[in-house]
């Protein structure tokens, strides 16, 4: 028997981890290398490898030396919040000052020791120029 056959007759498909609605504030990259071309029937995106290269580089500095605003609003309402211990808002006030300190782009954010493993994802409509 084969496993559609397995399958409930009330089987409805529902994805593992929905995801909630994202409200990230993204900036426009004009790296340049992206083209769309036809083959098939079909659009494709085609993207040169030193435009991934100049991205990575972009995300990797962004995420050592920037936080994004809905985060430092986070903190800044700890300081605001009148439940917080003066613990919580020294932990906040030295978030915010090393996110000062670390957006003029020398140090980082984090000084440990830790690699940051990095995964990407293209679809068959995706064509990558390089190795």
């Amino acid at each position: 028997m084969n496993e559609i056959a397995k399958r409930p007759l009330n089987f409805a498909y529902a994805p593992m981890f929905p995801l909630g609605s994202d409200a990230t504030t993204w900036r426009r990259l004009d790296i340049g290398g992206v083209s769309t071309i036809e083959a098939d029937g079909k659009t494709i995106l085609k993207i040169s490898a030193d435009t991934l290269s100049a991205l990575a580089f972009e995300a990797f500095k962004d995420i050592s030396h920037l936080l994004r605003p809905a985060h430092l609003a986070q903190l800044r309402r700890i300081l605001d919040d009148p439940e917080a211990s003066e613990n919580d808002r020294y932990v906040a006030m030295e978030f915010l000052k090393n996110a000062n300190i670390s957006a003029a782009g020398v140090l980082p954010m984090c000084q440990d020791t830790g690699t940051a493993l990095v995964f990407g994802k293209k679809g068959q409509r995706v064509w990558v120029d390089g190795d």
